[in-house]
């Protein structure tokens, strides 16, 4: 049964965790109760599985409700792997900071001086506009070279593009503002800087990324993939409803993502993800000055242009909580879309309090209140939960655009 919930919880750490869990209003450590109640209430709502690992000052918790696959209704893995989507962005922005933190790039430099040629804009695009979504670049591949309709998820899913190509076919449309006066999102814009990473450092992404962050902080199972289109001991299989019912969800695991190469094509677990931002956020991996220049922030924009909910540094998020949680500071992270994917990977400004949780289906999942099973690892919000749920940013839109039919 694809609705059926089924709990499972696995508390890490000693019993102590549960006693000592926090009241309404509190930032410093989860809750398990909390947040496996909102993840079954996402599983009644018609989400076919959810996970979520937390970790509060080294004490960690992981569970699930509902399927990892609807065949075989096996529970979701929580040591499994997801496609994090958009938070690949945080793991390239961190390279490019990392290398200006070295003096090899400057974040108000051109990025034509690095890449000449590559844009055929005439007005000048700096490394930071890339970084904060202010460069006017458009978000994605041109409507004619990609998804137009959901069975084309289903059949373009091993088409491969080159990162120049998607840089080439993106860039036959026109800047969305001049540059450095607004705000829209742009997977293109991350391509761009995967592109500069490679340039300034004379290597392939995966490799630097490799050397510089997987290595080094103890991540075996994270890696940026091209055309490696297996997500291998995956935590869940991912489903869209491609097709009109009779027809059931379509499996969508497998699938070839180089269109969002440097943007959107990290694969990790949650506990990994969890391990990234508590170094991130930690310093372990920027100097202090580059880490305040990453988390200073402008407002993100929805695509009329209003106020999307959350704000943008380079490459991290920072997300209010104040709607739901009055007086609660805000948390960072990432939020990331994919089809079969959806993941929100949030935490506490000092990284101590940290939650990644994921979804098995995205981009035509029903409404539910599964965000509030990330904002639950901080604090209880104190609105009805579809009140709650419909405060937060609905980033599907924001990251893949309007959305096929």
């Amino acid at each position: 049964m694809r609705h059926a919930i089924r709990k499972t919880a696995t508390v890490l750490t000693c019993s102590a965790l549960l006693a000592g869990a926090l009241s309404t209003g509190t930032a410093t450590a989860a809750t398990p109760d909390r947040i496996q109640d909102a993840m079954d209430a996402t599983v009644s709502a018609g989400m076919p599985g959810v996970l979520a690992v937390t970790a509060d000052d080294g004490r960690e918790w992981s569970g699930t409700s509902g399927v990892g696959d609807v065949r075989t209704e096996r529970a979701p893995r929580t040591d499994g792997r997801i496609r994090t989507g958009s938070v690949s962005k945080t793991f390239t922005a961190t390279l490019v900071l990392q290398l200006a933190d070295e003096g090899r790039i400057g974040l108000d430099d051109r990025i034509s001086e690095y890449l000449p040629g590559l844009l055929p804009y005439a007005e000048p695009i700096t490394v930071r506009q890339l970084l904060q979504h202010t460069s006017g670049l458009p978000r994605d591949l041109p409507p004619e070279a990609t998804w137009a309709s959901l069975p084309e998820v289903d059949t373009e899913r091993f088409t491969h593009f080159a990162p120049t190509k998607v840089v080439e076919l993106s860039t036959r449309q026109p800047l969305l503002f001049e540059p450095g006066t607004d705000w829209r999102y742009s997977n293109t814009g991350y391509t761009v800087l995967a592109l500069l990473v490679e340039k300034v450092s004379g290597q392939r992404m995966e490799r630097l990324l490799k050397e510089r962050v997987l290595r080094p902080l103890g991540l075996h199972r994270t890696a940026l993939v091209r055309d490696f289109p297996f997500l291998p001991h995956a935590a869940a299989r991912g489903y869209e409803q491609l097709y009109e019912p009779p027809r059931p969800l379509t499996d969508v695991t497998t699938y070839n993502y180089s269109r969002y190469f440097g943007s959107g094509s990290v694969i990790s677990t949650a506990a990994e993800l969890n391990r990234f931002f508590g170094a991130l956020l930690g310093g372990e991996l920027l100097s202090e000055g580059m880490l305040a220049q990453m988390k200073r922030t402008v407002p993100a924009r929805n695509l009329e242009g209003d106020y999307a909910g959350f704000d943008y540094g380079l490459g991290l998020m920072r997300l209010p909580l104040e709607a739901m949680c009055p007086g609660e500071p805000a948390v960072w992270g990432h939020n990331g879309s994919l089809p079969g994917y959806g993941t929100w990977s949030m935490h506490s400004e000092d990284g101590d309090t940290r939650i990644t949780t994921a979804v098995n289906q995205n981009i035509t999942a029903p409404p539910s209140p599964w965000t509030l099973v990330m904002v639950s690892a901080f604090c209880e919000p104190g609105q009805a939960p579809a009140a709650a749920a419909h405060s937060l940013p609905d980033t599907r839109m924001l990251a893949l655009g309007p959305l096929p039919s």
